[in-house]
């Protein structure tokens, strides 16, 4: 079975990656075996703060692309059509948030897997839902040879974690408990639910765009609008929906890595996996990810990493700063 194959391989993948706690790609180095220092209280204020903030930061953008999906479906039919494009949106949020994770499953071929056939991987994630006040989520395994690890599901007690085979062979356990630490925290942050609003969104407004480009609109008098309007609106409006899906999943990778960090005590196990992740990933093409490029965002890692300008335009945070953020957890002791 292919669940067995992949719980051998991720036993295998300990003594073939190795226990090498140093961490020296993306310019910086340092040793996995600092002293983790802990505050307790501290930690849990600052993290509390900086979760509002970002979950406010969040619902700001959230309401910025709401706002310029209704604008353009009010520069398509007027008051009628800002009623319909809201309707059509919530329809389309519905149909995402009770389907999406078996879509997505189904997308990259996920093996679902259990005690039997992976025990290592699925005490692992076990042990660290229980450490995160999480129900046990399904466990899933990809056959493919990039490094990466996403999270699914509408909510905590319907929520999937999947990880490829290739991030089995890259990481050892101690870096792997990192990554699953940090996709049971978008779990627990419910970022599942945002991220496939924020994506069916920006879908949207491309179709609506591309609508009133191809057909104009009308006014509230019916009459049609400036075409010089509705081509600006069709160029520009998907630009600015894909920015802001950006920056809205940009913010949860941060939080999420903070809360990964929180959940497992040991934030310099996930810097050590990014690092590690980010130095295979490049030169390994994701088949699955290529076809569906819209789950990117769903990744630990961006799958389609490429150029200085698209890596502009990324879903993710940049991996150093990431790294950075993680050290100066490990240093202070400190979530904020």
């Amino acid at each position: 079975m292919a669940g067995a194959r992949c719980g051998q391989r991720f036993h295998r993948a300990r003594h073939q990656a190795g226990d090498d706690d140093t961490l020296t790609g993306a310019g910086i180095e340092f040793s996995m075996h600092t002293p983790y220092l802990t505050h307790s209280l501290q930690r849990v204020v600052g993290f509390g703060v900086a979760n509002m903030f970002n979950w406010f930061k969040t619902a700001l953008l959230m309401a910025a692309i709401t706002a310029l999906f209704i604008v353009i479906g009010g520069m398509i039919g007027g008051t009628r059509g800002m009623t319909i494009a809201l309707v059509f949106a919530l329809a389309m949020n519905f149909f995402s948030y009770w389907f999406s994770d078996q879509m997505v499953l189904k997308m990259y071929n996920a093996q679902e897997v259990d005690e039997t056939s992976a025990p290592q991987f699925y005490r692992m994630v076990r042990e660290l839902a229980t450490r995160a006040g999480l129900p046990m989520p399904r466990v899933y395994l990809i056959d493919e040879d990039q490094p990466n690890a996403f999270a699914t599901g509408r909510n905590p007690e319907h929520a999937a974690v999947a990880a490829t085979t290739g991030i089995l062979r890259v990481l050892s356990e101690r870096e792997m408990r990192g990554v699953m630490a940090h996709e049971l925290a978008h779990v627990k942050h419910r970022d599942i639910l945002i991220s496939t609003i924020s994506a069916t969104m920006a879908g949207a407004i491309s179709a609506l765009a591309n609508f009133a480009m191809f057909f104009g609109g009308r006014d509230e008098q019916g009459r049609p609008t400036n075409p010089i309007a509705g081509i600006a609106v069709a160029l520009l409006a998907p630009l600015a929906a894909g920015l802001i899906q950006m920056a809205i999943s940009r913010s949860r990778e941060f939080e999420a890595d903070r809360g990964g960090a929180q959940i497992s005590g040991d934030p310099q196990a996930l810097a050590a996996a990014l690092d590690k992740i980010h130095r295979y990933a490049a030169g390994i093409p994701f088949a699955a990810a290529q076809a569906h490029p819209a789950t990117a965002q769903m990744m630990i890692m961006n799958p389609l990493a490429g150029g200085a300008i698209q890596n502009l335009f990324s879903t993710h945070p940049a991996t150093e700063e990431r790294i950075a953020r993680l050290m100066a957890m490990a240093r202070t002791g400190r979530y904020s």
